[in-house]
Order: C-alpha cells, then sequence, then structure tokens
C-alpha cells in the first residue's frame, strides 16, 4: 500500500552511475588518465549493481 513511498533505488544507482560518467569525462578531458580509468572502472561497478537490481526486479 505505501510502496508509492518507497525510493527507488535502481533510479539512485542511476544517478551515481551517470555523475561517475560526467567525472571521468571531465578528467579524460583534462589528461588525467590515471583518474579517468579509476572513474570508468567504479562507473563500470556501479553499472554492474544496476543490471543485478534489474535482474531481480523482473524476477519479482
Amino acid at each position: 500500500m505505501f510502496g508509492i513511498f518507497k525510493r527507488d533505488p535502481i533510479k539512485n544507482l542511476r544517478k551515481q552511475y551517470d555523475l561517475t560518467q560526467e567525472q571521468a569525462m571531465q578528467a579524460q578531458r583534462k589528461g588525467d588518465i590515471k583518474s579517468y580509468a579509476s572513474l570508468s572502472s567504479a562507473a563500470e561497478s556501479i553499472w554492474q549493481q544496476i543490471e543485478l537490481a534489474l535482474r531481480q526486479a523482473s524476477k519479482n
């Protein structure tokens, strides 16, 4: 009944993913390849969490 008040974890992960991708892009433009690599790796792990959450949501 009160499911409409629950926060969507996928939406929060997506925001975090988008922010990390933006930071990675800015690091790449500045020529900071080490930061770009670490941020891209972090974004990839966030994306894997999103995919896992989507799979679990589709099972329900």
